[in-house]
């Protein structure tokens, strides 16, 4: 109660504002609810509920305007109870990879900040930040116009448009991590070599995307689209050259729950060696399906890559080498047991060289122990046939444990 009075006396201090609120229904309607959502899905927690109930509680006890929002930049009406969030994941994990320095041990995953609004009913905003450890930085900033569900415009920080995976949020993933097609072709850690793991597959720019054609008696969307061009140089960063990546999907939706997609990107990176610039290619497909419904899950993937990595480059020479091409699949399995409990497996390979010396296989079994909608115990078990390592011994185990909170 104490928090509510606050805010409610807070709002109430800005009453010349004469802001005017819409319900939480109506706003989370315009910024989660999509038929093909392209970015990851934001929930509150527990504690972050209770502020956003003060908070849309606050805005409603102010006087609301008649009519309908005119334009202008003194305009102060219109614009959504804002929506906080935020959650961590932490792990412990215990490997016996040959050439491992220690066995392991606990670590923060992540903890996550967000908050999500509308103004003018129409624009829908971002705000996303995270840390992880010592690191600390932005994720997601951004701002859409949503009014027609056809043709929506965005621009700002955020997920890539490629791959099924990438937008997803850590929460739905399934396993405790994503695949390695996703981390190694879609921008996390990307191949290259050169952008950071806190990429987590964003990019700044400007993205027109919509879902076209009700069909069946649901009336679900049959088709969505997105074009992105973008600096190609990763989140929180400038561009480094002169050219833009661009990206773009065309996903089929034949009946409710099932997707079928295709993903194009082409594009640069641009890293600084002994002081100069090096910019390396990137070309991509991928080619994806999926089917989430009734609570089960399957997700497959294919991915390809041509377009040499920053160890490929030679300083002296100013030349590069290698094959200059990578690929990778996966295929995820979601069984729901029990209203707390739901069994994911997963088949993950990755190819370095797009050829089977450079293949990393990854088979996981992880049951995700849900007790609440912001609680969940996540184990894994890992087994990894790795080519690429030097010793003899190319399989080895890894037994991760997480536990997520929503706050």
């Amino acid at each position: 109660m104490k928090i509510k009075h606050i805010a409610l006396l807070l709002f109430a201090s800005l009453s010349s504002m004469s802001v005017f609120a819409e319900t939480d229904s109506e706003a989370s309607a315009k910024t989660e609810q999509e038929e093909f959502p392209s970015d990851e899905k934001t929930e509150e927690g527990f504690i972050t509920s209770y502020i956003n109930r003060a908070i849309e509680s606050g805005m409603q006890n102010l006087p609301a305007p008649d009519g309908t929002p005119a334009y202008g930049r003194t305009l102060t009406d219109y614009a959504s109870a804002p929506k906080f969030g935020g959650y961590f994941i932490g792990k412990y994990n215990c490997t016996d990879k040959p050439g491992e320095p220690t066995n392991g041990g606990f670590s923060q995953r992540m903890t996550r900040l967000y908050v999500d609004g509308t103004i003018l009913t129409d624009f829908a905003y971002r705000i996303q930040l995270q840390t992880a450890n010592s690191s600390f930085h932005m994720k997601d900033f951004f701002i859409e116009w949503k009014k027609y569900p056809e043709f929506k415009v965005k621009v700002g920080q955020y997920k890539r448009a490629f791959g099924f995976e990438n937008p997803m949020n850590p929460w739905d993933v399934g396993t405790g991590d994503y695949a390695q097609v996703t981390k190694k072709l879609t921008g996390h850690a990307d191949y290259n070599g050169a952008e950071s793991t806190s990429n987590g597959g964003r990019d700044q720019g400007l993205q027109f995307q919509g879902d076209l054609f009700p069909v069946g008696s649901d009336k679900h969307r049959l088709i969505h689209y997105q074009l992105m061009v973008a600096n190609g140089q990763g989140i929180n960063t400038s561009d480094a050259n002169k050219k833009k990546d661009f990206l773009g999907t065309i996903q089929f939706q034949p009946v409710k729950g099932l997707c079928l997609g295709l993903f194009g990107w082409t594009g640069d990176y641009t890293a600084k060696v002994s002081g100069k610039n090096v910019t390396m290619d990137r070309d991509r497909y991928m080619i994806s399906a999926r089917y989430d419904k009734d609570d089960w899950t399957f997700r497959a993937e294919y991915a390809h890559s041509t377009g040499y990595k920053l160890s490929d480059y030679d300083s002296a020479t100013e030349t590069f080498s290698g094959k200059g091409r990578a690929d990778g699949w996966y295929a995820t399995l979601g069984i729901p047991c029990t209203s707390w409990l739901k069994v994911y497996a997963k088949y993950d390979v990755y190819r370095d060289g797009a050829d089977w010396s450079s293949t990393q296989t990854i088979y996981s079994i992880a049951p995700n122990i849900q007790l609440h909608k912001n609680l969940m115990f996540q184990l894994q078990y890992n087994i990894t046939h790795d080519r690429t390592l030097t010793t003899s011994r190319k399989n080895y185990s890894d037994i991760w444990v997480e536990t997520y909170v929503r706050f």
